[in-house]
């Protein structure tokens, strides 16, 4: 897949890391571009859902973002291009980033539509979609968890499922757990629909 270069992935990083370091400077654009349901429950400010996901709070936050958008999010994009040819394929990818933006912040829009107090920034519900999409194809990979954990991918899919589902009902740390439990499923449903082949794949096992 080297002929494959992820364009698509490189221009969301840097776009990405543009706008999130004028939010560093400039919390104005991180309020007024931020995944805040109460606003958008009475604004219908729906943009929010994508705009929400091109901010960070933090430097480390981004560059976690970042790391791993670049090393699922390109092979993805490259999957893409070989199934779909190059543009298709990378507008496909872009169609699915904005996709997996949305829905992964509904979820969040109702549980907290009445909640002034709460809002979220960043891309982390996109990014579990297309972890989860990576691990459709990949079952038996071991992913290294904290960088010194390693485990099969399903495995970790499980686990990270669980995870999520518990902290989104009995954590409130201020981390849109819901967008990383929802990003995941949906990425698990988009995988699918977008290859159908993966549904035989699963079947057969």
């Amino acid at each position: 897949m080297n002929d494959h270069y992820p364009v698509i992935t490189i221009s969301l990083m840097i776009t990405i890391g543009i706008v999130s370091l004028m939010g560093f400077t400039n919390y104005s654009i991180i309020n007024q571009y931020k995944h805040y349901p109460y606003y958008e429950w009475r604004e219908k400010s729906y943009y929010r859902w994508i705009s929400c996901t091109f901010l960070h709070g933090n430097y480390m936050h981004l560059f976690l973002n970042l790391f791993v958008l670049w090393q699922f999010g390109s092979l993805i994009e490259q999957i893409y291009m070989v199934k779909f040819g190059f543009w298709q394929g990378a507008l496909v990818y872009l169609a699915l980033y904005f996709a997996l933006a949305v829905l992964s912040s509904i979820p969040t829009f109702f549980k907290h539509r009445e909640n002034s107090d709460y809002a979220s920034i960043g891309a982390s519900g996109v990014i579990s979609g297309l972890l989860f999409i990576f691990i459709l194809y990949f079952p038996t990979t071991m992913l290294s968890v904290f960088f010194f954990l390693p485990m099969p991918a399903w495995v970790f899919a499980l686990l990270y499922l669980g995870f999520s589902w518990y902290a989104s009902s009995k954590r409130q740390d201020g981390i849109d757990h819901e967008a990383h439990f929802y990003g995941a499923v949906f990425g698990v449903i988009a995988g699918l629909a977008l290859d159908p082949q993966l549904v035989s794949k699963y079947l057969n096992y």
